[in-house]
C-alpha cells in the first residue's frame, strides 16, 4: 500500500507540531544551561517519565523487537534483558534517588561529587566523557541505520533516483534515508533543549498509544477467522537448556535466523544475560538520556517515581503493537517481502508489515509516531552528547566563563558535529543487529566492574576508576575481531579484565579524600561498603543513620521485576486470545502492585532537595 494524501497530511501535522514546541520553548532554553540540558529542574515526574518512555519506543528498537517476537515468540520478552530492560526496576527502588541527590549536570560532574579534585579524579572525569560521547555515538548511529532501513520500505528508491542528480548503491539507500531525516531531527533537538525534547514525547507518546491500540486490534480481528501457524514452543515463555525452536515445514527460513543469531542454547544465554544485566543494573545508568531524565526532576523522590512510571507506561503499550504486528506477519509472511541485497532481512518485518495492512490513515498516524519515536529517541541521546560537550569538556576546561548566549552557541556546534561523526559510524555497521550486540554486551560490559564499585565500595577512587573503565573499554573494541559469536559470550572474560584494572588502580593511589568521602555519604546514603566512612560521620554527627536498606531494595526489584514481565505478558495474551494466562498473570501483577505500595512508594524519601540545597551542592561541587 502506498502513502495517501492523508498519511502524508498526518506526518507533516506531526512535524510541524515538534518544531513548534521548540521554537516556542527556544527562548527558556536559552536562560542557562541547566535550563537546556535539564529543563532548569522544573518538569513534573509523569511527564519526564512518559518522555523516557517515549525515548525507549525507538524504530531501531521496535524493528528488532518484532522480529524477535516473529522468531522467538513469548520467549523473545527475555532477550531485551540484554539492555537490561529490568534496570528501570533498579533505578526506581534506590539508584535513581542517590543520582539526583548529587544536584549535578552529567554523569561526569558526578565523578567530582565521588571523588573530589586532584589528577586521578581528573582522569576518572575525563574517561567518563569518553565513555558518554563512545555510547551516544553508538546509538545515534544504531537509530540512523533503523530509520533509513524502516523508511526504505515506504520511500523505494526507484521513486526517488529520477529527481535527484546522483546515484546510490543499493546497500548504502538506507544510509542515504537516515541522513536525510537526522538532518530534519538535528534542528528539532538542538533548538529547545531538554524542556522542548520532554513536551514533544509527550505528544508522541499520545500518538504511539492510539496507534498500538488500533494495530493490536487488526491482529485480534485477523486471530478470530485464521489460526496462528506457529511451533508449540512459541507460545510459551518458559525454556530449558536449549530453544528447541523448529519452523521446518512452517516458515524454515526462520530456522536460519535462529542458528545465526546464536540464541540456541538459550540456557547458557539465559545465565549469562541474567548474571550481566544484574551487574548492569547495579552500575546505575550508563551515561546518556535516561541518565540525564534522572538528573531532570524535581528531587530524589520524583526521580523514583519517573523511573517507576516508565515502565508502566512503556511496556503495556509498546508489546500491543509488537505481538499486533507480529501476529500479523505470521498471518500473512508470504505477502511480505523481506528479500534485501545480501538475503532475507527479517528486521524488515515491522515496517513491511505496517505497509501491507495499515489502512489509509492508520498508516499516517503509524509513520508519525515511528518517526517521532526516532526523533524523541535521537533528540534525548544528542541532549547528553551536547552536555558532556560543552558542560565537561568545554567549560570545564577551555571557557569556564562562557556567557549564556556563548553556551547556547556551542550547543549548536556540537549537535552539528556529534551528528556527522555518528552518520560516518553509520557507515560502517553491518546491521542493526549487530551494532546493538556491539553496544549492550561488549562496550557496556566494560563499563560495568568500575561503575559498580563506585557505589558500594568506599575505598574505590579516582585511580581505580580510570583503570578500571580503560581496561574494559580497549578489549570491549578488541574482542569482537578475536572471538566468533555473541558479544555476550566473552563477557565474563571482559569483567574479569575490567574488575582486575579496577582493584590494581585502586591500590596504586591513596583512598580519596576522608571530606570527599563523608560528604559524598552524608548527601547520597547509599549502602554497602562503607563502614570506615560511616563511622567518621557519625562520630561528627551522632544522630545520622546509615543507609539499612539493602535486604529490603533486593525485595523490591525481585517483586519489581515480577511485576514488569507480567505487564509484558499482559498485552501479549489479550492479543493472542490466551484469556486463562491472562488472567494468572493480571493477578500476580495486582499481588505485585499492592506489596510494592507498601514497601516502596510509602517509604519513599520526602522531598528535601530545595532550591537552596541544589545550588549549595553545585557551588561546593565546582569549588
Amino acid at each position: 500500500m502506498k502513502l495517501t494524501a492523508l498519511d502524508i497530511s498526518i506526518i507533516f501535522l506531526y512535524l510541524i507540531a515538534v518544531a513548534a514546541i521548540g521554537l516556542f520553548l527556544q527562548k527558556k532554553a536559552k536562560e542557562n544551561k541547566e535550563a537546556y540540558m535539564l529543563g532548569g529542574n522544573t518538569l513534573p515526574w509523569y511527564a519526564l517519565g512518559l518522555s523516557n518512555a517515549s525515548g525507549m519506543f525507538d524504530i531501531s528498537g521496535t524493528m528488532w523487537m518484532v522480529m524477535l517476537g516473529f522468531v522467538y515468540g513469548l520467549k523473545s520478552i527475555w532477550i531485551p534483558w540484554l539492555w537490561p530492560s529490568f534496570n528501570q526496576i533498579f533505578l526506581m527502588m534506590f539508584l535513581a534517588a542517590w543520582l539526583r541527590k548529587s544536584n549535578v549536570t552529567t554523569g561526569a560532574e558526578w565523578m567530582l561529587t565521588r571523588f573530589g579534585r586532584g589528577r586521578d579524579s581528573n582522569k576518572s572525569h575525563s574517561i567518563v566523557v569518553a565513555f558518554a560521547l563512545l555510547s551516544c555515538l553508538g546509538f545515534l548511529a544504531y537509530g540512523f541505520i533503523g530509520l533509513g532501513k524502516f523508511v526504505e520500505i515506504f520511500v523505494p528508491w526507484s521513486a526517488v533516483q529520477p529527481y535527484v542528480p546522483f546515484t546510490v548503491a543499493p546497500e548504502y539507500v538506507p544510509h542515504f534515508y537516515g541522513m536525510v531525516f537526522t538532518l530534519f531531527a538535528v534542528f528539532y533537538s538542538v533548538l529547545g533543549g531538554m524542556a522542548s525534547i520532554v513536551w514533544a514525547d509527550v505528544l508522541q507518546y499520545a500518538i504511539m498509544t492510539a496507534a498500538s491500540i488500533v494495530v493490536a486490534v487488526l491482529a485480534i480481528n485477523n486471530l478470530e477467522t485464521t489460526p496462528l501457524n506457529v511451533p508449540e514452543a512459541w507460545k510459551t515463555p518458559f525454556f530449558g537448556a536449549t530453544l528447541d525452536m523448529d519452523w521446518t515445514g512452517i516458515i524454515d527460513d526462520v530456522n536460519a535466523k535462529i542458528k545465526s543469531d546464536g540464541y540456541s542454547l538459550f540456557g547458557i544465554f539465559f545465565t549469562l544475560m541474567v548474571f550481566k544485566g544484574v551487574l548492569a543494573s547495579l552500575a546505575g545508568p550508563t551515561p546518556s538520556y535516561d541518565m540525564q531524565k534522572v538528573l531532570s526532576a524535581r528531587s530524589p523522590q520524583d526521580a523514583a517515581k519517573m523511573s517507576g512510571f516508565v515502565s508502566v507506561v512503556l511496556i503495556p503499550t509498546r508489546y500491543l503493537m509488537i505481538i499486533g504486528f507480529t501476529v500479523l506477519a505470521i498471518l500473512n509472511y508470504d505477502q511480505l517481502n523481506l528479500e534485501s541485497p545480501t538475503g532475507i532481512d527479517f528486521e524488515r518485518i515491522l515496517p513491511a508489515a505496517i505497509q501491507r495492512f495499515a489502512p489509509s490513515g492508520l498508516m499516517g498516524l503509524l509513520l508519525a509516531g515511528l518517526l517521532a519515536a526516532f526523533i524523541g529517541t535521537f533528540a534525548g541521546t544528542l541532549n547528553a552528547a551536547q552536555a558532556y560537550l560543552v558542560n565537561d569538556v568545554y567549560l570545564r576546561y577551555i571557557n569556564p566563563k562562557a556567557s549564556n548566549a556563548t553556551v547556547t552557541r556551542m550547543n549548536y556546534t556540537t549537535g552539528i558535529v556529534v551528528v556527522l561523526v555518528s552518520m560516518v559510524l553509520g557507515f560502517f555497521a553491518k546491521d542493526v543487529n549487530s551494532l546493538l550486540q556491539w553496544i549492550v554486551a561488549g562496550l557496556y560490559g566494560g563499563y560495568i566492574s568500575a561503575n559498580v564499585l563506585k557505589w558500594y565500595w568506599w575505598r574505590f577512587n579516582g585511580s581505580g576508576f580510570f583503570w578500571g573503565m580503560l581496561a574494559g573499554i580497549i578489549p570491549a573494541l578488541i574482542f569482537p575481531y578475536l572471538f566468533d559469536g555473541l558479544d555476550l559470550y566473552y563477557f565474563p572474560l571482559l569483567l574479569l579484565v575490567s574488575l582486575a584494572g579496577s582493584i590494581i588502580g585502586t591500590y596504586l593511589a591513596p583512598p580519596t579524600d576522608a571530606e570527599t568521602l563523608k560528604s559524598f555519604y552524608r548527601t547520597i546514603r547509599p549502602w554497602g561498603f562503607w563502614g570506615p566512612v560511616a563511622e567518621l560521620v557519625q562520630a561528627e554527627d551522632p544522630s545520622f543513620v546509615p543507609n539499612k536498606n539493602f535486604w529490603l531494595d533486593m525485595f523490591n526489584v525481585v517483586v519489581g521485576v515480577t511485576a514488569q514481565m507480567s505487564l509484558t505478558l499482559l498485552p501479549i495474551y489479550l492479543v493472542l486470545g490466551m484469556y486463562t494466562e491472562l488472567t494468572v498473570v493480571a493477578v500476580i501483577l495486582l499481588v505485585c502492585g499492592l506489596i510494592l505500595k507498601k514497601t516502596w512508594w510509602d517509604k519513599l524519601p520526602e522531598d528535601g532537595t530545595s532550591v537552596a540545597a541544589a545550588l549549595k551542592q553545585r557551588l561546593v561541587t565546582h569549588k
